[in-house]
Order: C-alpha cells, then sequence, then structure tokens
C-alpha cells in the first residue's frame, strides 16, 4: 500500500529585506516570497533543512 506522504505547513513571519541572497532563494524554494504567505510542503528531510536555514524568518503552522 502506499503511504500518505506527510505534509508540514510553513508560514513566512518577516521579510526577507537585506538578508543574504542564499536566504532569499530558500524563502523561494519554499514557496515564500511575502509576509503572511502560507505553503503546504511534503515533511521531507530537504524541507526540513531549508526550514531550519531561515527558521527565524518563518514558523511552522502545522504538522500533519
Amino acid at each position: 500500500m502506499a503511504q500518505a506522504a506527510k505534509m508540514i505547513k510553513v508560514e513566512q513571519i518577516a521579510s526577507a529585506i537585506r538578508r543574504h541572497h542564499s536566504q532569499r532563494s530558500t524563502l523561494i524554494g519554499l514557496k515564500l516570497n511575502k509576509i503572511g504567505r502560507v505553503s503546504e510542503l511534503k515533511d521531507t528531510p530537504e524541507v526540513r533543512g531549508m526550514i531550519t536555514k531561515v527558521q527565524h524568518l518563518v514558523r511552522v503552522v502545522e504538522d500533519k
């Protein structure tokens, strides 16, 4: 049986202005680029690493 992929919701809570370009690119990779935007992504180690890199700019809204 195929197992349903776990999902994670991430919300951007701070601006990317005056941040390093790699942090801006990471936000774009997380499908975020404006404050208040929420993105639902698969819960993988790669996504968790991206969230850790910009943890001061985002918050995890919900783990499923």
